[in-house]
């Protein structure tokens, strides 16, 4: 089975001292874990110490810890350190989504305290329980076969049905995000980024913003919870059936158009296969891999929840595309000036053009 561990709170338990997944605690993020313990033991029922403190290692913008102690394992989310962008970070925001979305049948870790005060251990945090089982990061499951990966992937459209049909409202979280003119909002937001950090001109990535801002589809009252980042590396399954136990990184969340996610869970179907720029299946033989055609994952999404997502579809896979051209230019820029994060931000400065040129080849109908 392929046990590859998510980043940022789940992974395979194994029952070993060492959570997988974990690092030492990174200086920069460090914090006095004593004083954490005496707090968590006064304030979460049945907390009991001694408590020891792991880093989740790679990719997440909050950094994230694994806790051990004698009455279970939680996990601990942050934010980072040091000046931050008003919005940025958010993890008050994230608490209380998985707050509301708790026992209401959506798969998310049980939250069980929020600390908005930052003397603690730095900036707030929040802890959840920490939920064992598999994350897959490659989205060919090579380690599967090919009946498991076609339950996989139906399990992920599954997954995200179930949290489009909560009732946002009735659950509390009816000023959680702006619903009206999502779509157009979501143009400009990524346009301004794209515009701040752009490195060149490339006109495909002009000629698919423009498209974009011609064919916004106007509200149809389709509002829902939207996670912003639904993709098979933020979703824990079951350690042996092919169910969505938890869905991590909630940090992009809001109120928007449900095929927002639809299609972006379903951008890899326009990338070629490659390295983590791309992920792509694009050319495969996906009958013989076991891996569902966009179609057929369209289709299950549409039954589930009972939207019909053909007349709006092509939009967002499209938006989708240019969305995550402009956050890997951004990346790419980063790198240019030596402060990216990521080890290979430099490959970004070909992958955003590719982002944006296959985006405009489904806007194109292509």
């Amino acid at each position: 089975m392929d046990a590859e561990v998510d980043d940022r709170g789940g992974g395979v338990s194994d029952g070993a001292d060492i959570a997988p997944g974990t690092v030492e605690v990174v200086a920069r993020h460090a914090f006095d874990a004593s004083a954490l313990e005496r707090y968590l033991t006064e304030q979460l029922p049945g907390f009991r110490g001694p408590m020891v403190v792991r880093q989740f290692a790679d990719g997440q913008s909050n950094p994230t810890f694994h806790l051990r102690t004698a009455s279970g394992e939680y996990v601990l989310r942050k934010k980072p350190p040091g000046q931050l962008l008003p919005s940025a970070h958010a993890v008050d925001r994230e608490y209380r989504v998985l707050a509301a979305l708790g026992g209401s049948g959506v798969p998310v870790p049980p939250v069980r305290h929020f600390n908005a005060d930052a003397g603690l251990i730095g900036t707030p945090f929040y802890v959840m329980d920490y939920v064992p089982g598999r994350v897959f990061v490659d989205p060919l499951l090579p380690a599967l076969s090919p009946v498991d990966r076609r339950a996989v992937y139906l399990g992920q459209i599954d997954a995200l049905a179930r949290l489009h049909l909560f009732d946002w409202r009735a659950g509390g979280l009816g000023d959680y995000g702006k619903p009206e003119q999502y779509a157009a909002r979501q143009i400009a937001r990524w346009s301004k980024q794209y515009d701040a950090s752009r490195t060149e001109d490339f006109a495909p990535m002009e000629s698919l913003r423009s498209w974009l801002s011609a064919h916004t589809p106007p509200d149809d009252g389709q509002a829902t919870v939207v996670h912003g980042d639904f993709r098979l590396g933020n979703l824990i399954y079951d350690a042996r059936r092919p169910e969505v136990v938890a869905i991590l990184d909630w940090e992009l969340s809001t109120i928007g158009h449900p095929l927002s996610d639809l299609a972006y869970c379903c951008m890899g179907y326009h990338l070629p296969p490659g390295d983590a720029t791309t992920l792509g299946l694009s050319g495969l033989d996906l009958e013989a891999l076991g891996i569902p055609p966009e179609r057929e994952l369209v289709e299950r999404y549409a039954a589930a929840t009972g939207r019909d997502p053909h007349g709006q579809f092509r939009f967002f896979a499209a938006f989708s595309l240019f969305r995550m051209a402009a956050i890997q230019q951004g990346v790419y820029a980063r790198s240019l000036k030596g402060n990216a994060s990521s080890a290979y931000a430099h490959r970004f400065g070909e992958s955003w053009k590719l982002f944006a040129g296959r985006g405009l080849d489904v806007a194109m109908g292509q």
